[in-house]
């Protein structure tokens, strides 16, 4: 049980990572091509991440494991850490914040 908790965490937090990292590097280099200077500056991109790392990895290291955890048929071992469902609600956050940050930016 304490094995898929920690396996479901680590899925969790890299996918809220992913995300968090995608749209500070596509707002930092899209911000940078677009008006010649970055609207996060190297120190504030340091505590995005530190901020992020912190308080998700928190959130998601206290999360008690559940008995619900053991219905459910266990991963095999070749199965990537990512998966396809993973990588379209990164994709589709990164979109949304996106679209949120540069209206902000821009208009």
């Amino acid at each position: 049980m304490w094995g898929r908790n920690v396996y479901d965490s680590i899925s969790k937090f890299l996918q809220f990572q992913l995300t968090v990292n995608i749209v500070a590097v596509i707002v930092a280099f899209t911000g940078a091509c677009i008006t010649q200077d970055s609207p996060l500056k190297a120190v504030q991109m340091l505590w995005v991440n530190l901020i992020m790392d912190t308080f998700a990895s928190l959130a998601l290291a206290t999360e008690p494991p559940s008995e619900s955890l053991l219905l459910r048929k266990p991963y095999g071992r070749n199965k990537p850490l990512i998966s396809r469902t993973m990588m379209k609600n990164i994709l589709g956050h990164a979109v949304y914040q996106l679209t949120l940050i540069f209206t902000l930016l821009f208009v």
